[in-house]
């Protein structure tokens, strides 16, 4: 059976006031960026900032990526980020490892689950020696499930 779309929702009217001077660089950000209008911009700025607020709030189940960008020739630290990995098997979805010049390389990591818990991992990883910058970026969608849980049988 094929799903249906969701039905668009419905949008309100709000009415905000600025300084001009403010208005002035948010009109140029919105030409540079390439938004269609003032409302798009507005949208993607406040849903960008009730995923920061969500991400804070703790237990939220969220999904992200952590991106990495490591020394690969640094003794022992490929072994070191994949066992973090492993030790959060739970949250880890899948990794993706980019080979960049002069030995760097950089790692992708899809992650889901609650957003503390989220945090700890990429705090663990990216301050591991020999990651030379990391970060932690989240949404509120998650994935579906994977594999449906379907009911044992029952032992006669």
């Amino acid at each position: 059976m094929k799903e249906k779309p969701p039905k668009k929702e419905n949008a309100e009217r709000i009415s905000m006031t600025l300084p001009r001077s403010t208005l002035t660089q948010f009109d140029n950000m919105i030409e540079n960026r390439g938004f269609s209008n003032r409302s798009q911009a507005i949208t993607e700025i406040i849903n960008k900032e009730i995923v920061e607020f969500s991400s804070q709030r703790g237990n939220a189940v969220m999904a992200g990526a952590i991106t990495l960008f490591y020394a690969h020739s640094r003794s022992g630290l490929p072994a070191r980020l994949a066992r973090i990995q492993r030790d959060h098997i739970a949250e880890v979805i899948s990794s993706l490892h980019v080979q960049l010049e002069n030995d760097h390389t950089m790692e992708v990591i899809l992650v889901q689950g609650p957003a503390t818990k989220l945090r700890k991992i990429a705090d663990e990883l990216i301050t591991c020696k020999g990651v030379k910058t990391g970060n932690l970026n989240l949404t509120t969608a998650i994935l579906p499930p994977i594999h449906e849980k379907k009911p044992r049988p029952a032992k006669n």
